[in-house]
């Protein structure tokens, strides 16, 4: 009588583990909630999106290792 107490005992809990393991996953779950998405950080900032407008300059090919606009670049900024 006492064993079959203690495997009913133990059933139980296994039976309360599983449920709660069950009710932690929403998607599982038989119970309307909201499905709410979670907020980013940056989606209440002021200055967001700021570069968008700003078009770079195309980059153009020149066959000229002198004249190409990576050698210029690099003469303007260290060669000043």
């Amino acid at each position: 009588m006492h064993i079959f107490q203690e495997k009913q005992q133990q059933m139980e809990e296994l039976n309360a583990k599983e449920e709660e393991l069950l009710k932690g996953n929403p998607l599982l779950n038989n119970t309307p909630t909201s499905y709410s998405v979670k907020r980013r950080w940056d989606d209440d900032v002021v200055f967001k999106n700021q570069a968008r407008g700003e078009m770079k300059a195309p980059k153009r090919f020149i066959n000229d290792t002198i004249r190409n606009d990576f050698h210029r670049k690099f003469l303007h900024r260290y060669m000043k």
